[in-house]
């Protein structure tokens, strides 16, 4: 232990409390074992440990010290073992004279055995005997056991002689990894060292190779389950990628083969260089601090840093707001460096390891484990590159002739990627190091070098595997020096639900989504991006766009503006011209528009088309944004990217294509509602004719302009069945499996309320609206067409689950079942969605469409919310066209298409004020259900 005495001087007292526990038993006769006597013992121990953790606690907060934290635990821990002990040893199962086999160690293991403790830690015990268990052994161990479960304490315990545990640890690796770190805590000390003895001898000589290879199997495979990135924005601390779990791989690892105790050792064994020790220091250090924090903040073994602690974490350490980024991001980004520096020396480890085996594997035993690290191993394969000297192919890896290859020619340390997505190869271990060891190699001269940009651009748009090119430039360091715009957003977080990586990760995901499509992997899920790559007239702009879309996050400014300044500055230097370089520019700047326009925005308003069409100017623009907002939309994380959204995207490009193609001129209005009336009595043939007409003509003009024909002949024969039927309700459910959404039609008689009506039955039952239109007839009735996410697989499954909406919604509207009340925000927020905080925004808007008042409105996602919205703007005495959701994690936009009773737009700047008001607070779940204000009503 590194513990000095005033490290752990006041966390426990181990002789004071001795002595208290011996006032407690009888004078004459010693004795501990009565009930009474126990319970006063149990509660000396109690407040011991709650003082002592107490007492860690607040030593954490002053000098934040992770290991020191662990450290202080473990001994307070040990401390307690020790005292329990030699009270049961010696006033409750005392024996005058012990035999041989009346002999007990009490050993930490697994992470108790090094030494360090978090809050929530399991006490990982071994109870070693010399040979079977004896009554008075098990009475002592059932009394420790008995003492710490009392104290609230997990304890994993095992009871085994020792050669038990030697029999045992050669068939489990398990058992086998956590003897390797058994500690001595009391007891018999003479029976510890002779398993410690045994264990070397008997289990761990001759078999490094298998138990490397166990390990790092077992490590790939928590990997698998943990998510196989280390830049997930709610990381789990101990078993995720790069976490503590890793950083005890590497050290199980090296004790195991290099024979060492500690990992200072590893320095001396030359495995560890001084500075890559001291990270790993540091790394171990953070990573405790920040566990041993989330414990007692959360009061349980808590790993995964989730959005409602971070922040809390972040003050606790110290990180301030700087401009441009929180102290929360702050903190976040040290903890990504910190798990790329953990995964920089399982490289290094593994190095070492393979260049010790290739020098005599042989006599180690281990060429089974070499052949697997390193393909080839044994065949004596070295081959020149062609055409790029100082490379070789040496079984299977690139690698380097001289370690002055990038010291004769800084360029080399962009060619070492290029010939490796060539060739479809990985760097050796020990080109590596070299690359990360030349680092300082890459300066103004070599990032303004033609020839450097060029390779770094073959890189970037290669037709092979981009995105794993990339992410090792950026694991090594190389691209972040490369491009510095680049270098810093690395390890940067946003704290926000919405992007599931880092800003650097983000980034080099999207060129590999841009990959796949380009190779056509996946073209179920975005058909028309797939399509559209192949006619691209440049397809670089599009990658350079895609890797500089976000590189500009961070900043206190709009990243888009931003971004396309640093476009600007950058593109030349990679040897883009002027025209391209524009391009890129435009692109980024407008990289959000079309995901927004198409989840936010009526499309079938006319006007918003032609405002997007007049921003786009070209086809080819338009081909490009679609495909890089596909890209971009996809990378964010799993799951973000759905039917829905490439449908609202597809419906966008569509109805904006003809006015970029020159081959639409505007048809007159009433030709267009001509057209699209003819089009249905057409469909309509089975129908009597003066059936066809009456029914034509109970439409208003804006129906036939915005509804698709294939759901105007469905409204058709819903309303007609209605009227056979002479139902004023009717209800249509219509699964759509590609788009991942469910679409409820409701003909109802029309009314103010109605959306509000609909919205309420789908909160009551749990369902997610993502967009809805409204259309109202001529002889009263309204047609609401609604589409909630899709929850279940099976179609005929979701289709009961839309009728049980309609269901609620038929009740309601007949009065035998009432609507819910408004949800407050304080009320509906729980766990995660705490941690954030979004300010209310409602925004009128009149120049985005030509007939409607549109109402854009932000804030925190909660349950409940549309619902309360839509109640809001029904007091208001306003009618909703048609209603659009988007939700980027926990933000929300809602946008509303309004007129006021009569038709009109709302004009009144008062009325507009009233409108905020009302709306800003229905987002906070504050519903105003008396009626508008006289202006609003004065207005309309």
């Amino acid at each position: 232990m590194r513990l000095t005495q005033e490290d752990i001087a006041g966390i426990i007292d181990a002789d004071a409390l001795r002595k208290e526990l011996t006032g407690f038993t009888s004078a004459a006769e010693g004795d501990g074992s009565d009930a009474k006597t126990r319970a006063k013992v149990l509660n000396a121990l109690k407040k011991a440990m709650k003082d002592g953790r107490a007492e860690v606690r607040k030593r954490l907060e002053a000098d934040g010290g992770g290991l020191k934290c662990a450290w202080r635990l473990s001994f307070l821990q040990d401390e307690l073992i020790r005292v329990i002990y030699d009270f049961a040893f010696y006033h409750v199962y005392r024996i005058k004279n012990p035999s041989a086999a009346e002999r007990l160690s009490v050993v930490a293991v697994g992470g108790y055995g090094r030494g360090t403790l978090a809050p929530g830690s399991d006490v990982d015990l071994l109870f070693l005997l010399p040979y079977k268990q004896t009554p008075w052994g098990e009475q002592i161990v059932e009394y420790i056991l008995y003492m710490l479960w009392d104290l609230g304490l997990k304890v994993g315990h095992a009871t085994r002689n020792i050669e038990e545990c030697v029999r045992l640890s050669r068939s489990d690796m398990t058992i086998r990894t956590a003897v390797l770190e058994a500690r001595y805590i009391w007891g018999d000390e003479p029976l510890y060292e002779e398993l410690v003895e045994r264990f070397c001898k008997d289990v761990v000589a001759g078999t490094s190779s298998d138990f490397i290879a166990a390990k790092l199997k077992e490590r790939d495979e928590r990997h698998r389950r943990q998510g196989t990135s280390r830049y997930l924005v709610e990381p789990n601390i101990k078993e995720g990628k790069g976490g503590l779990r890793d950083l005890n791989t590497l050290f199980w690892i090296a004790k195991y083969h290099f024979q060492v105790r500690s990992q200072a050792e590893l320095v001396k064994k030359g495995v560890l260089s001084r500075s890559e020790y001291q990270r790993f220091m540091k790394s171990e250090d953070f990573l405790w601090a920040v566990r041993c924090h989330l414990h007692f903040l959360t009061g349980r073994p808590e790993e995964r840093l989730s959005f409602d602690v971070q922040r809390e974490i972040a003050i606790l350490l110290g990180y301030t707001q700087h401009p441009g980024m929180k102290d929360v991001e702050r903190f976040m980004k040290h903890y990504f460096l910190v798990a790329k520096d953990v995964g920089d020396l399982t490289r290094i480890l593994c190095a070492a390891l393979e260049e010790e085996h290739v020098k005599d594997a042989r006599e180690t035993g281990l060429t089974g484990l070499v052949r697997r690290l390193r393909p080839g191993f044994g065949n004596g394969r070295v081959k020149p590159v062609d055409g790029a000297t100082g490379f070789v192919v040496e079984n299977g890896r690139l690698n380097v002739t001289s370690d002055t290859v990038f010291e004769n020619d800084p360029a080399n340390l962009l060619r070492v990627f290029q010939i490796a997505d060539k060739l479809g190869i990985n760097l050796h271990p020990h080109m590596t190091k070299l690359i990360r060891r030349s680092l300082r190699l890459i300066d103004g001269t070599l990032r303004s070098d033609p020839e450097a940009n060029r390779l770094f651009l073959t890189v970037l748009t290669s037709r092979h595997t981009p995105e794993k090119t990339l992410r090792k430039m950026n694991e090594t360091g190389v691209l972040g020096r490369f491009v510095p715009e680049f270098g810093k957003v690395v390890a940067m977080m946003q704290f926000n639900m919405y992007h599931h990586y880092t800003v650097d990760e983000h980034l080099i995901r999207s060129i590999g989504v841009l990959a796949e499509i380009e190779r056509g992997d996946g073209g179920d899920d975005h058909p028309l991006a797939t399509e559209l790559i192949r006619t691209l007239q440049n397809r670089r702009v599009l990658y350079v766009a895609m890797f500089l879309h976000d590189i500009a996050k961070g900043r206190p400014e709009d990243h888009s503006i931003a971004g396309a300044r640093i476009a600007r500055k950058i593109c030349p230097r990679f040897g883009l011209n002027g025209a391209e370089t524009e391009t890129v520019a435009w692109l980024i700047e407008h990289h959000l528009d079309m995901s927004t326009i198409a989840q936010s925005r009526d499309l079938s308003d006319q006007k918003t088309i032609t405002d997007f069409a007049h921003v786009v100017q070209s086809m080819e623009r338009l081909k490009l944004l679609l495909i890089l907002t596909v890209a971009d939309i996809r990378a964010v994380g799993p799951g973000v990217f759905n039917g829905w959204k490439g449908q609202l995207l597809r419906t966008l490009y569509y109805e904006c294509e003809p006015h970029l193609t020159g081959g639409h001129t505007k048809v007159p209005r009433r030709q267009t509602i001509e057209h699209a009336k003819q089009e249905l009595a057409g469909q309509l043939h089975h129908w009597p004719e003066d059936k066809r007409e009456e029914y034509v003509d109970r439409h208003y003009a804006a129906y036939w302009l915005r509804v698709a024909p294939d759901r105007r002949l469905a409204h058709a024969e819903m309303i007609r069945k209605a009227d056979t039927s002479g139902d004023r309700l009717a209800f249509e459910v219509t699964p759509h499996e590609f788009e991942a959404v469910t679409e409820v039609t409701v003909l109802a008689p029309d009314h103010p309320r109605l959306l509000s009506i609909v919205a309420g039955a789908c909160h009551i039952t749990g369902a997610n609206i993502v967009d809805a239109q409204i259309d109202t007839t001529t002889d009263g009735f309204a047609i609401d067409t609604i589409f909630i996410s899709r929850e279940l697989p099976d179609d005929s499954d979701e289709r009961r689950r839309g009728q049980r909406i309609t269901e609620v919604i038929e009740k309601t509207l007949a009065g035998e079942t009432g609507q819910p009340e408004p949800v407050s925000k304080k009320t509906a927020l729980k766990g995660r969605m705490k941690a954030f905080k979004v300010e209310p925004e409602v925004l009128v808007h009149n120049s985005w469409s030509d007939e409607y008042t549109v109402l854009e409105i932000s804030g925190l996602d909660r349950p409940g919310l549309l619902y309360d919205l839509t109640r809001s703007i029904a007091t208001l005495n306003l009618n909703i066209a048609s209603a659009h959701i988007s939700t980027f994690g926990e933000r929300v936009v809602d946008v509303f298409y309004v007129t006021d009773l009569t038709g009109q737009k709302i004009a009144n700047i008062g009325r507009q004020e009233i409108i905020r008001e009302r709306l800003a607070a229905a987002v906070d779940g504050y519903v105003d259900m008396s009626p508008a204000a006289p202006v609003a009503r004065q207005a309309s």
